[in-house]
């Protein structure tokens, strides 16, 4: 993680990187994969809550596109949070950075825990997603850094192993507390996660710098840039929800003010590196073509990825007339398979060009969408259970292999921001993919004459659910053209 400046007595200052590795030897390193369990509470935070959506409608009597927002809404605030890491890691070093996302995650799960009214609901969601967003590009940059490039996709399999426990075992916790203990019960899961993570961090992660540098609290925010990103985002979610439930005019207004937010963001981004200000965004990362191409792949993975994540539970619940219970079951044989994938193709990633990987990974995806067109009313749990196996063995072959095919080359100034872009369009293709996956879901019950709500499950619901699953296994399949650019292990360290 680099050598940090020396105090006047010649030694390294208290809690920097290079006083913890003295302290800990040579393991050091992957001690520092403790990071591992506040990424699982923020992605916990963003899974597990698709499986109380039934019971928070019904409670504060939403219709689907406010219930939607407790999942859109964390989307977005997480996805612009994300592009602040960087800033937020120059200016007050890993440790404050990550304690202080613990700290918001942990208040904004007992918010939502002890709500009364659907707007605190969703301020305790935003609250988590501006958390989520902040901490989840930081792993990435502690491996980039802290590792040799042969050990960077073993350490990337120790840290994803860990991290998918989290969606696997959530939805099957989850559903359990639903159905024992209401909706709430889902909002405090994420508390002792977050209260280990905040005494691990006392112990492990460093008060420095990424690079080890100390912090540069003269250095300011780029806050034209994030505005610009900000109201990008929002206006980009909203109109993709007006395109379902708002006049035209709304909807073309807000898809209009996106696209001048982009070009306006993008102006000022390529402003300021030409005036010497640090940039929210730096657009060098893609002049990079591996890294151009992998932030591609991440934005349309991202986008069919947590649209299922949303779609599924959804699909179970009021498709099939499962309880949450039941889901949860379902769901978690997949993550424990996905657990013992990840670490096998980790140490392929090693060896192996990312781009046959990752391009394995979304085939895989792509056919369990696919054959969500087999599942009839009557379908067994078996049948759900392998097809669930299915996406889930392809999500091994991906995560643990784009971030490196996509980084790999870049130079190490940029890695900070180059973990924080890839995870800021993932999650953008995300947020728009739940959007996404809303519109087409009742734009296909429409053409069916169905309805969500009327009724026990129909051939006409689970008829308008399964085009929705082909149209995500399109999006896989596109995204494997990009695929194919990603970078090989053998990629310069720096450029």
């Amino acid at each position: 993680m680099g050598g940090p400046a020396m105090d006047d007595a010649g030694a390294p200052p208290p809690g920097s990187a290079e006083a913890l590795r003295a302290r800990h030897g040579t393991r050091y390193r992957w001690l520092l994969l403790a990071v591992m369990v506040g990424t699982m509470a923020s992605i916990m935070s963003s899974t597990v809550v698709n499986v109380a959506i039934p019971g928070l409608s019904q409670q504060f009597t939403l219709g689907q596109a406010r219930a939607q927002w407790v999942s859109s809404g964390f989307m977005v605030a997480m996805t612009v949070s994300m592009l602040t890491t960087p800033w937020l890691l120059a200016r007050f070093g890993y440790r404050a950075t990550y304690n202080g996302c613990m700290a918001l995650l942990l208040a904004g799960g007992v918010l939502g825990g002890l709500a009364q009214s659907y707007p605190l609901v969703l301020a305790a969601r935003v609250a988590e997603g501006l958390a989520a967003g902040v901490v989840q590009p930081i792993p990435a940059v502690i491996i980039m850094r802290a590792f040799e490039p042969h050990e960077q996709g073993r350490a990337s399999g120790v840290f994803g192993m860990g991290v998918v426990l989290a969606p696997a075992l959530g939805p099957s916790i989850g559903g359990v507390l639903v159905d024992w203990f209401g909706w709430r019960s889902i909002f405090f899961m994420v508390a002792p996660f977050c209260l280990l993570a905040l005494w691990l961090a006392r112990r492990y992660v460093p008060t420095t710098a990424p690079g080890g540098a100390a912090t540069r609290r003269d250095e300011a925010l780029d806050g034209v840039g994030l505005l610009l990103g900000s109201a990008g985002t929002l206006s980009l979610l909203n109109g993709l929800v007006a395109l379902r439930a708002g006049p035209a005019a709304e909807a073309a207004a807000l898809l209009a003010g996106a696209g001048a937010c982009l070009a306006g963001f993008i102006g000022w981004q390529r402003r300021c590196a030409r005036t010497g200000r640090a940039p929210l965004m730096n657009l060098r990362l893609f002049a990079w073509r591996p890294f151009a191409m992998g932030a591609l792949v991440a934005l349309i993975y991202g986008t069919a990825l947590f649209g299922s994540t949303y779609l599924l539970p959804v699909y179970m619940q009021m498709g099939l007339g499962l309880s949450a219970s039941s889901v949860g079951g379902i769901l978690l044989p997949s993550g424990l398979v996905l657990a013992a994938t990840i670490p096998l193709v980790a140490r392929w990633a090693d060896r192996l060009p990312a781009s046959g990987l990752v391009n394995t990974g979304l085939a895989l995806l792509a056919l369990s969408f696919a054959a969500m067109v087999t599942v009839g009313l009557g379908a067994s749990l078996w049948h759900l259970m392998a097809l669930s196996l299915i996406g889930r063995v392809g999500l091994g072959f991906i995560l643990p292999s784009l971030n490196l095919g996509a980084m790999r080359g870049l130079e190490l100034a940029l890695i900070p921001q180059g973990s924080s872009v890839i995870n800021f369009v993932r999650t953008l293709g995300g947020a728009a993919g739940i959007s996404l996956c809303g519109i087409a879901l009742e734009w296909r019950l429409a053409a069916h004459g169905a309805s969500l709500t009327d009724g026990a499950p129909t051939a006409a619901r689970l008829a308008a659910f399964d085009e929705v699953f082909l149209m995500l296994a399109a999006l896989c399949a596109l995204a494997m053209l990009a695929a194919r650019h990603l970078g090989a292990p053998g990629a310069a360290a720096a450029r």
